[in-house]
């Protein structure tokens, strides 16, 4: 039987999912996006200002996630980088509050929301590594899927709060159940809209309590001033030693192309309904229930039927839905579906694209819980947390790539569809080189 101090540690490890979702739901998807832009005033260019803003991101995190991941199995001091990066994370949400309309700083906003980014990334890398420690090998699927559901929960009720009671309609000035603003927050200043970030950095604080009062470094800090030095030589010793663990280097590479064009499809998916669709940021935020309900459910039926299965089948028929998906949405438009012309009015391209957000949620919870659990059968033993890092790397080395993609096919064609064509590249490179990754990594040497 588990101890209490047992469970509480894995209840404190669940924390930070529950506690971090929300820069993701709130900031990155469904509710500052699609209100950048409704400033911005116009779909294409929205789309084209975040790919670049968010590709920025991706090639600092992409630089510095190996390098810190061997830092960490260095010194143990996992704890002491978390909370770094928790600052980060927080002065980041709070800074996207000055995204004033009619007075907008669009590059200070922008480099406040890739701050907050940058450390949600980097805290993740160091509580993805504690994973090993939770539970056996034969638990760990089931522990990392229930963490993600319980994540998506965690996004889900940040994000109702938001709807009911701060995000306003730009035409109505009302929430989504009819109230002002919540606090006295001025509707024409759009603040309660703009409350989302500060909202995302209360939160974060709130819920991290739990993580820091349970959750410990399995070993004590050590290291010191030769820490960076030995991690630049681990780092390279392990990419090196990469063409002799064909395993890993094939499932690195599979998830750095589908986890990239999973995440072009949370970054753009608000900006994209927003500008081809004509949403609100209360229809996105509507959209972002259904997305997020559909992922808890099924990060967390995906947990065991990591255990039941293993973590590869999971992964290739999410990938596989995936794809269907970002071929879907490339052929929906209020004009036609699938080059069908429709009806003035039709509601079904709402219809479909409200499926599309249940079919991301559901296998974009299933796939990043397995592969958070795949990364762990195919990491080096004593090396977790820099296994991570390269987990990381591989996460974000395309990571500025995609939206580069995208801004440069969006900016080139002045399509929003044209623009997000890219991912289906992307799903489709990272299912071929899943082939040659085994199910439970390579042989020990």
């Amino acid at each position: 039987m588990k101890d209490i101090s047992y469970r509480r540690r894995i209840w404190g490890w669940f924390f930070f999912d529950w506690a971090s979702q929300p820069y993701n739901t709130l900031l990155i998807t469904f509710i500052f996006a699609p209100y950048i832009n409704e400033l911005i005033g116009d779909g294409a260019r929205a789309q084209t200002v975040w790919a670049f803003g968010i590709a920025a991101g991706g090639i600092i995190i992409a630089l510095g996630a190996p390098v810190l991941g061997a830092m960490a199995d260095h010194s143990g001091a996992r704890i002491q980088w978390i909370q770094g990066f928790s600052a980060m994370y927080v002065l980041g949400a709070f800074g996207t509050w000055w995204a004033i309309p009619g007075d907008l700083n669009l590059v200070m906003v922008l480099t406040f929301f890739v701050i907050g980014m940058i450390g949600m990334e980097f805290a993740t890398i160091f509580t993805n590594a504690m994973l090993p420690d939770l539970g056996t090998r034969e638990e760990i699927g089931r522990i990392s899927g229930n963490g993600w559901a319980f994540g998506y929960v965690g996004g889900l009720v940040a994000l109702v709060i938001m709807l009911l009671f701060f995000a306003e309609g730009a035409d109505t000035g009302k929430t989504l159940i009819g109230l002002d603003p919540a606090f006295g927050f001025d509707a024409a200043k759009r603040e309660g809209t703009r409350f989302v970030g500060p909202l995302t950095g209360f939160w974060y604080i709130l819920f991290m309590i739990p993580f820091f009062m349970w959750v410990r470094d399995p070993r004590p800090v050590g290291g010191g001033a030769h820490a960076v030095r030995d991690a630049l030589r681990t780092v390279m010793t392990t990419i090196q030693h990469l063409p002799r663990t064909p395993s890993m280097f094939s499932y690195l590479a599979a998830s750095m192309f589908y986890r990239d064009a999973l995440n072009g499809m949370y970054f753009f998916g608000g900006i994209y309904a927003a500008g081809v669709l004509g949403w609100s940021v209360v229809h996105v935020g509507i959209f972002g229930i259904l997305a997020l309900v559909a992922g808890a459910v099924f990060a967390w039926l995906g947990g065991f039927a990591d255990d039941r299965f293993g973590p590869k089948p999971v992964i290739v028929a999410a990938i596989l839905v995936l794809l269907f998906v970002a071929i879907s949405i490339t052929a929906i438009s209020r004009g036609a579906i699938y080059g069908v012309a429709l009806v003035p009015g039709s509601i079904l391209p709402d219809v479909l694209f409200y499926g599309c957000g249940i079919l991301i949620g559901a296998a974009g919870g299933a796939v990043q819980s397995a592969s958070r659990s795949m990364m762990v059968r195919q990491a080096r033993a004593g090396h977790m947390a820099e296994s991570f890092g390269l987990y990381g790397l591989a996460g974000k080395a395309t990571a500025f790539i995609a939206p580069t993609l995208i801004g440069i096919a969006t900016s080139a064609s002045g399509s929003q569809q044209i623009g997000v064509s890219p991912l289906i590249g992307l799903f489709a490179l990272g299912l071929v080189l899943l082939i040659w990754v085994k199910p439970e990594g390579d042989p020990s040497e």
